[in-house]
């Protein structure tokens, strides 16, 4: 699939926001997640999209591309993303843990696709005004 590097950069960073969300202990804090991401310093923050972009950036890449409708998001069931992180994924582990991970990295491409911005018309940027 093709993604534009602003598509890229929102999923992964809504991503990182739902699993800094996620987190129990800012869960227990009461921490809006806005503000704990704010509150993160820059290198904490490229840390986390860093690991983040290792799990899903090559799976969104290698999505099937798919008509995108303008106003839009991509979306997948989860079979489709499942087959292709499985292709993804080495061989080299057990089975049970290359399960564990195809899971678990299918919901994270799931949660990244949710963050990708509406897809927009590129014939209505473009006006007859000169």
């Amino acid at each position: 699939m093709r993604f534009t590097e602003h598509e890229l950069t929102a999923a992964l960073t809504g991503t990182a926001k739902a699993l800094l969300a996620s987190d129990r202990k800012q869960r227990r804090k009461g921490v809006d997640v806005e503000t704990a991401w704010a509150e993160m310093d820059r290198y904490q923050r490229f840390v986390m999209l860093d690991a983040l972009g290792e799990q899903v950036l090559p799976v969104l890449v290698a999505l099937p591309d798919a008509p995108v409708e303008p106003g839009t998001r991509p979306s997948y069931d989860d079979q489709v993303v499942a087959d292709v992180v499985s292709g993804l994924v080495g061989e080299d582990r057990g089975r049970v843990r290359r399960a564990v991970e195809v899971k678990a990295r299918t919901a994270l491409v799931q949660v990244a696709l949710a963050h990708v911005p509406p897809r927009l018309d590129p014939d209505a940027l473009l006006t007859d005004e000169s």
